[in-house]
């Protein structure tokens, strides 16, 4: 591990998000919408990452090691407001994936998360939400045999599974749908545009 140091620091971040999401549960305020301090944490989490590759470049395993390479990632996944930030670090998460640094299964993570925000059609089905029957279920996605080809090739379950899982966990969370599905959809469009992922 080359930078010991800012792998520390990049796993603090991580930490301290992840805490504040276990708050959210336990208060039962997870499933709504985006919660205001939490943005604020992510923004703030995604400016510190940020410096830190203009530094060193992408936090791959071999600079700062695989647990903080992991958390780096995350916060990445994270910084939902900063669309210009996580479409840079999905171009340098490319680069470290090529040269065999970095985890394809966060690559593929990373840039459905950007297809959903661009509204497109995600790759590898990674990424849910609340559908109009009120059950958690993929975002849309180019087509299910290729989908799942996609998952087993990086090592990820069939999307039937996965769904599941997602189902289980929304549950174990606490989260509930939205009382006004079209409403919400609205909304999440609205925010788009805000933070600038749509024009």
């Amino acid at each position: 591990m080359e930078y010991p140091h800012f792998a520390a620091q990049i796993i603090n971040l991580k930490n301290k998000d992840l805490e504040f999401r276990e708050k959210l549960i336990a208060d039962k305020k997870l499933g709504e919408g985006y919660n205001t301090e939490m943005e604020k944490m992510h923004n703030q989490n995604a400016a510190f990452l940020n410096e830190i590759i203009e530094k060193i470049g992408y936090p791959t395993i071999d600079k700062v090691g695989s647990e903080a390479a992991e958390a780096a990632w995350l916060i990445i996944q994270h910084s939902i407001s900063q669309p210009e930030f996580m479409k840079k670090c999905l171009k340098l998460l490319e680069t470290a994936v090529s040269e065999n640094k970095a985890a394809e299964i966060n690559l593929a993570y990373l840039s459905d998360r950007i297809a959903v925000f661009e509204n497109k059609p995600q790759l590898y089905g990674t990424q849910f939400d609340w559908d109009e029957n009120g059950f958690l279920s993929p975002n849309v996605y180019d087509n299910l045999d290729k989908v799942n080809q996609r998952r087993k090739r990086i090592g990820l379950n069939t999307i039937e599974e996965q769904t599941e899982i997602m189902r289980k966990r929304a549950q174990n969370e606490n989260q509930l749908p939205p009382k006004d599905f079209e409403k919400r959809k609205l909304e999440v469009e609205e925010w788009k545009k805000r933070a600038g992922w749509l024009i």
